[in-house]
């Protein structure tokens, strides 16, 4: 015969949930509606350049309270502020993200997925697996220098502002203006559309 609980008794083999993890929970659920829009920049210069990026992306789409919207297409960029042919050149995309997380969150997670993929960050400009940078968030403007938003040099970097017009042409660089209107008054000279190259959007 099977035990059988009544009204009013409880299941001893269940534990109660932390009023933390309620609250935390709580959270979620009232931002679930209302996702915030945030633009990343993905850069790779060592080892197999396009997998990092594609797999950069599938860890950004398996965050919770993230979801990966739009990919870029490919573009080759000579590195910055280093001597010409001193390091390989990077393959550069943006992803488009739609995310409950605030901003702060959202930088833990770039960090993390750099750290996954080894990025060491030993001397400024040097050449590394990943850089995942939080170009934009939503219309927040924060002179943080934890998170400076948006971005501080996306404006003048075509790397960034190229493959974003390509996935979103009616784009807006908080503080700055479209995108399409910078993209036209900085220097494109290094940086290639790689059409033969592509990134896939997380199933």
């Amino acid at each position: 015969m099977t035990a059988s609980f009544t009204e009013g008794q409880s299941d001893p083999t269940v534990q109660p949930v932390p009023a933390s993890v309620v609250e935390r929970v709580d959270a979620a659920d009232t931002t679930l509606h209302n996702p915030r829009r945030a633009v990343i920049s993905l850069g790779s210069n060592l080892g197999n350049r396009l997998e990092t990026l594609q797999g950069a992306i599938d860890a950004l789409e398996d965050t919770p309270g993230v979801r990966v919207k739009a990919v870029s297409p490919v573009y080759e960029t000579e590195p910055w502020g280093v001597e010409p042919g001193s390091q390989p050149s990077y393959f550069n995309a943006v992803v488009v993200l739609r995310t409950t997380l605030p901003p702060s969150s959202l930088l833990e997670r770039a960090h993390a997925v750099e750290e996954a993929f080894h990025r060491v960050r030993d001397e400024r400009w040097g050449p590394r697996t990943i850089d995942v940078d939080i170009v934009a968030y939503a219309d927040v403007v924060s002179d943080d220098p934890v998170l400076t938003l948006p971005h501080p040099r996306a404006h003048e970097r075509a790397f960034v502002l190229a493959p974003w017009h390509d996935v979103d042409p009616e784009a807006q660089l908080p503080g700055r203006g479209a995108v399409a209107q910078l993209l036209a008054v900085v220097t494109c000279d290094g940086v290639a559309a790689r059409p033969d190259l592509e990134l896939r959007l997380p199933e």
